[in-house]
């Protein structure tokens, strides 16, 4: 909806109808996907009907998951707005606030006891076992950008450079990214239910203990590094530490860790890239943001500071 007015009106209608009161305030917050609107007890949701069907992927899990790990849904469905549709799902607002992307202002000892309940209740996903239609919904296929195997990354490198007509990318990148791919994993596996998303701005927490998992709109079978990756790469400061307690956690060795955590990267950034280089007009800060993370990426090797 781009008219924020009617998002806030549609927002009220639906907690209204969710709550059987009036919800009192409700401000925006900031979304890539969707408008949300939170409010003293209560979080909606709102996208147009005719957008991306992903809310409702969120919706239908949010009520299966393991007890305890997001928040309550309320109510979901379709809302009439004039002559338009909205898609809007209702969840109760959790206590907690988000450590956000690059764990800001975060000390070490705050994220190690973090990251430990993170890699708890993510642990509790991957062994949870989806059943009926939940299951087939996992099980969909997804554009999700992700790493999927080595012949795949290496093909979308390909593409990239194919694609890159203007020499965005420059050669040495390239090059870097080739052989990220060569020594990535032959492939992923679709083992167990992982979240996909989960950086630090899908967490809530409150006095060091992590309180929900938002936003599951990208869930899909997976391999348990799909999120490793993101609960590592999104720490800031904090990425070792946050290496240890999975390592720790997982009994995985940091060499495997970081291999993988550094081909899934380069997935979601060739990925983008080919987006970027694709609709320049539209999406030229995506691809100098991205140009920036593959500087880290193979120039920099942010993966392999420790181990040099």
């Amino acid at each position: 909806m781009t008219d924020l007015w009617q998002a806030h009106d549609a927002a009220r209608a639906v907690a209204a109808a969710a709550l059987g009161s009036d919800p009192g305030p409700m401000a925006a917050v900031e979304s890539s996907s969707h408008h949300v609107y939170v409010g003293s007890d209560i979080v909606v949701k709102l996208i147009d009907a005719g957008g991306h069907a992903r809310l409702d992927r969120e919706a239908l899990l949010a009520d299966q998951l393991p007890s305890g790990l997001t928040a309550p849904l309320l109510a979901s469905g379709l809302h009439r707005l004039g002559t338009r549709e909205i898609r809007y799902a209702c969840y109760v607002r959790v206590p907690g606030t988000a450590p956000g992307m690059g764990m800001p202002g975060v000390d070490r000892a705050t994220a190690r006891s973090l990251a430990e309940e993170a890699v708890q209740r993510l642990e509790t996903l991957h062994r949870w076992v989806p059943t009926g239609q939940v299951e087939q919904t996992l099980r969909e296929p997804l554009d999700h950008g992700g790493f999927v195997g080595q012949v795949a990354l290496l093909a979308e490198v390909e593409s990239l450079a194919a694609l890159d007509s203007h020499g965005t990318v420059p050669r040495r990148l390239l090059n870097g990214l080739t052989a990220i791919a060569e020594r990535a994993p032959l492939q992923a596996a679709a083992a167990v239910p992982v979240h996909a998303d989960c950086h630090w701005g899908n967490w809530l927490a409150r006095d060091r203990s992590v309180t929900a998992l938002l936003d599951f709109e990208w869930a899909r079978f997976g391999e348990p590094v799909d999120d490793w990756f993101f609960l590592a790469r999104f720490s800031g400061p904090h990425l070792e530490t946050v290496l240890e307690v999975i390592t720790s956690a997982t009994a995985t060795s940091s060499e495997v860790l970081r291999t993988q955590c550094e081909a899934r990267e380069a997935a979601y950034l060739v990925s983008d890239l080919r987006v970027a280089l694709e609709h320049p007009d539209t999406h030229a800060q995506m691809a100098a943001d991205r140009l920036s993370g593959l500087e880290e990426l193979i120039v920099d090797r942010h993966w392999w500071r420790r181990t040099r």
